[in-house]
């Protein structure tokens, strides 16, 4: 690739203010880690977005979308090619009746008080997760029973061509933490939700109870990706981990939590390689106690 050519090129179509070279990941990732993207561009309307893709195409570069990275683990080698970020660029949302449009970078938590207000229930479960739309849909993000499949009527999608069109929630083709995004080089831009009308106060009971669970029970004082590991069938991930005599267990930076065993945090200092070590041997640990091995929810990406 030849960066200073594909910088031009992006540059003339996002501007300055838009883009950067050599860009440390560390800053768009919540576990606070990662070596330096090529190019890190956003967008800021669809036409730029299908601009960008199709460049980048023309000129075979590697890509890689993100919105506000909160399930990412970037290497400390960083990403080759350009990173694509979709967040507070791509962030309107607006509500009609009991249906919700809302743009691929929007972030769940300011969506969850906006359907709040408009007494709309369905939506509690993810007020609290700590994502953009886009994010939370590729995955199929879920807590306290709920999933965005639940809600999700259909979703605006881009392919690599920059051609436009919608999927069902049928054609979504979501599952325990994954969709058909998962396969695929779809690009999310906004989705339709459907909601119900419902009580104020009992909505805002909801919300507020998620909330203290999450504030009691997670280390959110600490940088993390949130829950490392899918729940095995018939298990509990944290438990697992707890049981095989992990809570606590540091390797430089890198900790498997005090407060859940679920979460490996970054205590300040970590490497993307302290933490991929520690999952290692929490991996390595509970497959040797229970037979069981784990497999990440993070998604982990880059060099080393």
């Amino acid at each position: 690739m030849n960066k200073e050519y594909i910088y031009k090129c992006l540059l003339n179509i996002v501007g300055e203010e838009n883009i950067k070279l050599d860009e440390p990941m560390k800053k768009h990732i919540s576990f606070r880690v990662g070596g330096p993207a090529d190019i890190l561009v956003k967008p800021t309307t669809e036409q730029q977005l299908s601009d960008i893709i199709k460049l980048i195409k023309k000129e075979n570069v590697p890509y890689l979308i993100i919105g506000n990275g909160s399930n990412l683990l970037i290497k400390d080698g960083g990403i080759r090619g350009v990173v694509i970020e979709i967040s507070n660029n791509f962030n309107h949302f607006e509500i009609e009746g009991n249906k919700v449009k809302i743009q691929s970078g929007a972030l769940l938590s300011v969506v969850g008080k906006a359907v709040l207000k408009e007494e709309l229930k369905g939506f509690e479960f993810a007020a609290g997760i700590p994502g953009t739309l886009g994010g939370a849909l590729a995955m199929n993000a879920g807590a306290y029973g709920g999933e965005m499949k639940d809600i999700v009527k259909s979703v605006k999608l881009m392919d690599t061509d920059g051609n436009i069109f919608e999927f069902t929630n049928e054609e979504m083709e979501f599952g325990y933490r994954r969709s058909i995004l998962s396969k695929t080089d779809y690009i999310v831009l906004s989705a339709e939700v459907e909601l119900e009308k419902g009580n104020h106060e009992e909505i805002k009971a909801t919300m507020m109870d998620f909330t203290q669970r999450r504030v009691t029970k997670q280390p959110l004082s600490l940088p993390s990706a949130g829950s490392t590991f899918k729940r095995p069938e018939g298990h509990f991930a944290g438990k697992l981990i707890e049981d095989s005599g992990l809570r606590g267990l540091t390797l430089r930076g890198a900790q498997v939590s005090e407060k859940h065993c679920g979460f490996v945090v970054n205590l300040g200092n970590a490497k993307a390689k302290d933490l991929l070590e520690l999952m290692y041997v929490v991996k390595s640990t509970v497959n040797a106690k229970f037979g069981i091995m784990l497999e990440e929810e993070v998604k982990i990406l880059g060099e080393d």
